[in-house]
């Protein structure tokens, strides 16, 4: 008679390294849709176009001042009046010198950029630096 060796009897395991890259593929999967998809923090402006512009360098205070196409002012993001700016402008820099940045669509109106620029004066900062895309 014909006998078969007896096999012997595994313990069931659970893999993990499968479970891990599976993990991190869903991890990197939602940090790039996140960042591509999703809207960054701002507004969406066409800016307009500079042969030279220079990089922004990172000050300590900085405030970003947006235009878009219908001449609606943003500080920071938050919509505000062109007759408030003045005062908000006043209060976020307080003591601290502060980089204004005004970001304005290219088919904003010239009127809403001296207006703009009217409301810096009137917060005692007399200079501002405009952000502009690059053309080829």
């Amino acid at each position: 008679m014909r006998s078969f060796p007896q096999r012997k009897q595994r313990q069931a395991r659970i893999e993990i390294i499968p479970m891990i890259d599976v993990m991190m593929f869903l991890l990197v999967f939602f940090v790039l849709i996140s960042t591509n998809v999703l809207p960054a923090l701002g507004l969406n402006v066409a800016l307009p176009g500079s042969a030279k512009p220079d990089p922004i360098k990172d000050e300590s205070l900085r405030i970003t001042l947006t235009v878009d196409h219908d001449g609606a002012v943003y500080v920071d993001g938050q919509p505000t009046p062109m007759p408030q700016l003045a005062d908000k402008l006043k209060a976020l820099a307080g003591s601290k010198p502060a980089k204004v940045i005004i970001a304005g669509d290219a088919s904003a109106k010239l009127q809403t950029l001296v207006d703009l620029l009217d409301q810096l004066k009137a917060a005692g900062m007399p200079a501002a630096s405009i952000i502009t895309k690059r053309q080829p």
